[in-house]
């Protein structure tokens, strides 16, 4: 995979996170201390993060690094998520598994 490739599923990443959050790029960039066309570029994969502006980017979306970087979560996101899971009704439970399945 190329590095404009791999820039541009960042920026998705990026970009899908921030509307989640329902938060706009001037928002981003604010809380961050960047400019709005910084966020733009990100987002559209144009130009790479420096690693200070990476920390400050995870922090704004409440995200990890390896979820902007390689689209995974980190172990502890996913720990957090299977905890949530054990907590639920045995019916939820089922709910859940076959929504994955759909999704998949």
């Amino acid at each position: 995979m190329g590095d404009k490739q791999i820039l541009k599923e960042m920026g998705e990443r990026i970009n899908s996170t921030r509307k989640s959050m329902k938060i706009t790029q001037e928002e981003l960039a604010e809380k961050m201390d960047v400019s709005v066309q910084m966020i733009s570029n990100l987002e559209l994969g144009k130009k790479a993060i420096r690693p200070e502006n990476m920390v400050k980017l995870c922090d704004s979306l409440n995200i990890s690094a390896d979820y902007i970087l390689r689209g995974k979560f980190a172990s502890y996101e996913t720990s957090e998520i299977f905890e949530d899971y054990n907590k639920l009704s045995l019916e939820n439970q089922i709910i859940i598994k076959e929504l994955i399945k759909k999704l998949i």
